[in-house]
C-alpha cells in the first residue's frame, strides 16, 4: 500500500468534510432551489396582476440568500459532532465546511447571473419585471453582480456559523451577552458618525463606491468573522 503524506490524507480529510455536509443535499441543494423557484412563480404571478408598464422589481431572490444562515447555523450543529466521532481535527472540519459553502455560494451567484442575463435578453421575462437584475447591482456588469451576491451569500453562512460556535461555545446567555456587545459597538459607531458630522461623507463612498469594493469589504467581514468562529470551534465540546 502507498504510504499518503500528511498533506495529502489532511486535503483528503478535508474534502470528505465536503461530502459529509453534502449528504444531506436538501439542506444545500433541494430547499434552495424550492424557495429560488417559488419565489420566481410568486414575481411572476404578481408582476402579471400589476397593471403598471414601468419596470417592477422583486427583491424575493434575497429570499435565498438568508436562508443561509440557517444553513450556517446547521453545518455547525448537525456535522461538527459527527465529524468529531469520525476523528476529523477542528481545522479539516472547519476548512471542509467553508469549502462547501464557498461551492454553493459560488452556484448560487452563477446561477443568479444567469438569470439577470435572461432578463436582459426578454426585457424582464417580457413583463419588464426584474429579480436578478438590479442596476445598483450591475454597474459593474455581471462579473460584478456575482461578486455581490457570492460576497453576501458567503457573509449570512458566516454569520449563521459563528452565531452556532458562539452559542456553543458560551451557550445562550454568553450569545446574548455579544450580540448586545455587537449592537453597543454599532451604535458607538453611529454615535461617532454623527458627531463628526460624516454622514455625507459615509453616504457618499457608499453611493460613489460602487459594488465591487462593497463586495470585496463584505468579504473582509466574512475573515474576521470565520477568523473567530475557528478560535472558538478549537475549544469547541462536540
Amino acid at each position: 500500500m502507498t504510504a499518503v503524506t500528511p498533506a495529502a490524507g489532511g486535503g483528503h480529510r478535508v474534502l470528505n468534510v465536503v461530502r459529509m455536509q453534502l449528504i444531506n443535499r436538501m439542506t444545500f441543494v433541494w430547499i434552495p432551489l424550492l424557495i429560488l423557484g417559488a419565489v420566481f412563480v410568486f414575481s411572476m404571478v404578481i408582476w402579471a396582476m400589476i397593471p403598471y408598464g414601468g419596470p417592477k422589481y422583486s427583491a424575493g431572490a434575497q429570499a435565498l440568500i438568508w436562508y443561509l444562515v440557517a444553513v450556517g447555523i446547521q453545518a455547525l450543529t448537525l456535522s461538527f459532532p459527527f465529524s468529531q466521532a469520525m476523528s476529523v481535527t477542528r481545522r479539516e472540519f472547519f476548512l471542509g465546511t467553508f469549502l462547501t459553502a464557498a461551492v454553493s455560494s459560488v452556484l448560487l451567484a452563477v446561477l443568479c447571473t444567469l438569470g439577470g442575463l435572461v432578463e436582459l435578453a426578454t426585457d424582464g421575462w417580457g413583463m419588464n419585471g426584474w429579480m436578478f437584475h438590479l442596476d445598483w447591482a450591475w454597474a459593474a456588469g455581471p462579473a460584478g453582480a456575482a461578486l455581490a451576491v457570492f460576497a453576501v451569500a458567503m457573509l449570512t453562512f458566516t454569520a449563521g456559523f459563528w452565531g452556532a460556535t458562539v452559542y456553543k461555545r458560551f451557550g445562550g446567555l454568553g450569545l446574548a451577552i455579544i450580540l448586545v456587545g455587537v449592537g453597543l459597538v454599532g451604535l458607538a459607531a453611529l454615535w461617532l458618525v454623527g458627531r463628526l458630522n460624516a454622514w455625507a461623507g459615509v453616504f457618499g463612498w457608499i453611493a460613489t463606491a460602487g459594488i465591487v469594493p462593497l463586495s470585496l469589504s463584505l468579504l473582509g467581514i466574512v475573515l474576521v468573522l470565520a477568523a473567530t468562529a475557528f478560535a472558538m470551534l478549537r475549544r469547541l465540546v462536540p
